[in-house]
């Protein structure tokens, strides 16, 4: 008789950060403690329907449910994308190291990455680059990519970083516009034009919209 196959390893849980609002004393050792004011990364996947699994300044343990779905915590929406639109890189690596999900989309459908270029903080662009698992060219409701913010808001070094680590130029939004026709600045234009000289296979691409991204948080 052949033996069954084993059972594949469960996936972990959503990410979710909360600020503390109350002090938590632990009364087992598998428990953590946490004061007022603390950030909580909180797995949605516990060892029961009782406790989740949370980690809080470099700290790990359990958490009640009934602690998180309460008036005790304040849940932070998006926070990878708050982030990484204020150009806060310690938040920024605090989530990432957390496994706060770097392909997560906020109500507009867009990454932490594309409001990284959207406002050109390139320190967090490299950082959120450097993920193995980031989509470069994952596109938002109105079809924009990271690559089509970088250049409609003029940031010359995200629109070099984004072509050398693989962005597609040739992607249109839902106006039908490509990175290219939304640059305003004229040496921009040129990285892009250079860029799609370069790589005419992507010239009839598929869009990518939410391509490898996680659903909205």
């Amino acid at each position: 008789m052949t033996a069954a196959p084993p059972r594949p390893a469960p996936k972990p849980g959503r990410v979710r950060v909360y600020r503390a609002l109350y002090d938590y004393e632990a009364r087992t050792d598998q428990e953590m403690s946490f004061s007022e004011g603390d950030l909580l990364y909180v797995s949605d996947t516990g060892p029961n329907d009782d406790w989740l699994p949370a980690t809080c300044g470099g700290k790990k343990g359990l958490v009640p449910t009934n602690y998180v779905v309460s008036e005790n915590v304040e849940e932070l929406s998006n926070p990878l994308h708050e982030a990484a639109r204020r150009g806060n890189l310690i938040f920024l690596k605090d989530c990432i190291n957390n496994q706060v999900s770097v392909n997560s989309l906020d109500k507009s459908g867009s990454t932490a990455l594309y409001w990284a270029c959207h406002g050109g903080h390139l320190g967090v662009l490299k950082c959120l680059l450097e993920h193995p698992g980031i989509t470069i060219s994952s596109q938002n409701k109105l079809g924009d990519t990271p690559l089509h913010a970088a250049a409609w808001r003029g940031h010359r070094d995200c629109v070099q970083l984004l072509l050398d680590s693989g962005a597609n130029a040739w992607i249109r939004n839902r106006d039908q516009k490509l990175p290219i026709d939304v640059a305003k600045d004229a040496e921009i234009a040129g990285l892009l034009d250079q860029a799609m000289r370069r790589d005419t296979r992507n010239e009839d691409c598929d869009n990518e919209y939410e391509s490898g991204s996680d659903q909205e948080q």
